[in-house]
């Protein structure tokens, strides 16, 4: 083997250690960013209704002192009722309908008995992804799947569960006029994966 030759297979044995570096590395980041062992996972929450108490039981009844009723007998007094404790009144809610990933279930905004307000999602069943968050936009539910940046939002925070019944606060003192679709974003991609128009 003359020395050019050995030189040549060295080279070539270097080109692919180096290419084979940049190729390993290259899935380990795609794999990171894309997480596409997401496409098989999901998970499942169910909140209950915000706002809301099991009615309080009426208190015992009180007995009256023996001797004060007729011929001994003693007599039993129901004590008043509490009033029913008040109920979230829903302001508005809509249907999810599929973007970028297969999405149903319906969301709600609702003003809980303190006033605050929270956004609940009910029978929701879509796609596990990266960096998935719940968005309240200023823009109309549907079409295209990445123009939700270019408009108002609120981030609600990331969503809890592909599944299920799930409650997102909204801060105190937000404005919400104008926010009028709830959005499940995946930030990382800016991409929707489906949205509801509240009505």
């Amino acid at each position: 083997m003359t020395p050019r030759l050995r030189t040549a297979i060295r080279r070539h044995r270097a080109a692919a250690t180096v290419a084979c570096i940049l190729l390993l590395a290259a899935v380990a980041v795609g794999a990171a960013l894309f997480q596409p062992w997401r496409l098989f996972t999901s998970s499942l929450v169910d909140e209950a209704l915000p706002g809301t108490t099991a009615a309080a039981s009426a208190p015992p009844a009180t007995t009256a002192p023996a001797g004060t009723a007729p011929s001994g007998m003693e007599t039993s007094t129901p004590a008043p009722s509490s009033p029913a404790p008040a109920a979230p009144v829903l302001l508005s809610s809509g249907a999810f309908q599929s973007q970028e990933h297969a999405t149903s279930g319906t969301a709600s905004l609702l003003r809980l008995p303190d006033g605050s307000h929270v956004v609940r999602l009910e029978n929701l069943a879509s796609s596990d992804g990266p960096d998935v968050k719940i968005w309240l936009s200023s823009l109309e539910a549907g079409g295209d799947w990445f123009k939700y940046r270019s408009g108002s939002y609120l981030d609600l925070g990331p969503i809890k569960a592909t599944h299920g019944n799930q409650n997102y606060a909204v801060p105190a003192g937000t404005d919400l006029s104008g926010l009028s679709t709830v959005v499940l974003w995946c930030d990382r991609f800016s991409v929707a994966f489906g949205s509801a128009a509240l009505g």
